[in-house]
């Protein structure tokens, strides 16, 4: 089972949040049939939306991240709520590249850098916070890093990380790792965090050595005494239901709604993040207009 924790140093310098979304990402893989840069892409949006959401203290309140830099994979979306769970969906699941010349996954290639990384905190009630950034190198985790410290002037380290099998294409591993420096925070401890960021392994490398959440927070803050605030498991979770496809044909013209139906008689609404698909019947479709407000 999936599981993040999150801490803090006890000299309340630094704060750290860990998840392994192995399971999670290797749900999204089967549901959505991405292709290895599209599992990875994906991947690493659902680990930080993850983290992200878990910080948000509302119990209602949720987060939606969305990257589109004018690659081939179009946008990634990722949500999550204040627990953690998320869903998430990529436009073009199917697109392959070519690896790096390092052997990597083109992450950057395949989401692209001209466009902009949205963040949307939506606390359950007044209006949502949005926030954006323009991409810094489509790979993720150093564009959320630019969107910590443009948007919201924290500095933030995020590390993100999908292993994807080179021949089976099949995720084996995936988590991440985000780490904020907090108000009042000393030079040294500041020059700590760097050093230990710079000799700090990738994401995956930790969680194939099986180290535990628990390991990789203290690893990256080494030499502070921490403290673990809160740990629990993550799923991946669709908030999906018919009477939301309902809710989304009411707002459509009556007879728009009506004229959905093809020629077996039926309307059929997929969603796209857990492919769920919803089937109403022509007469079904004449109730929903029927009761729809007029337009």
């Amino acid at each position: 089972m999936d599981r993040m924790i999150r801490c803090i140093t006890s000299d309340g310098s630094l704060m750290a949040a860990a998840v392994d979304t192995t399971n999670i990402v290797a749900i999204a893989q089967e549901l959505h049939h991405t292709s290895a840069v599209g599992t990875a892409a994906l991947g690493r949006m659902l680990s930080a939306a993850s983290i992200m959401g878990a910080m948000l203290k509302q119990e209602n309140a949720s987060v939606t991240m969305k990257i589109n830099g004018g690659g081939p994979l179009g946008s990634v979306v990722a949500i999550a709520d204040s627990r953690g769970n998320v869903r998430g969906y990529v436009e073009h699941p199917e697109v392959e590249l070519p690896l790096k010349p390092n052997g990597k996954l083109d992450v950057g290639g395949g989401v692209g850098r001209d466009g902009l990384l949205m963040v949307i905190r939506d606390f359950g009630e007044g209006e949502p916070y949005v926030g954006q950034v323009r991409i810094a190198t489509g790979e993720i985790a150093e564009d959320i890093t630019a969107y910590y410290a443009v948007s919201e002037q924290i500095p933030t380290v995020c590390a993100l990380g999908v292993l994807v099998d080179k021949e089976e294409h099949q995720a084996m591993l995936s988590g991440g790792l985000l780490i904020q420096v907090l108000p009042g925070a000393a030079p040294e401890a500041i020059d700590r965090l760097e050093e230990n960021i710079r000799t700090l392994e990738p994401m995956t490398t930790m969680l194939a050595k099986g180290m535990s959440m628990e390991e990789i927070c203290q690893k990256a803050l080494a030499g502070f005494e921490m403290e673990i605030l809160d740990e629990f498991q993550v799923k991946y979770v669709c908030t999906c239901s018919r009477d939301k496809v309902v809710q989304a044909l009411s707002t459509m013209r009556r007879e728009d709604i009506v004229s959905l139906a093809d020629e077996t008689g039926y309307a059929e609404a997929s969603c796209q993040y857990c492919a769920k698909k919803y089937r109403f019947s022509v007469e079904e479709l004449e109730e929903i207009a029927r009761q729809a407000a007029p337009k």
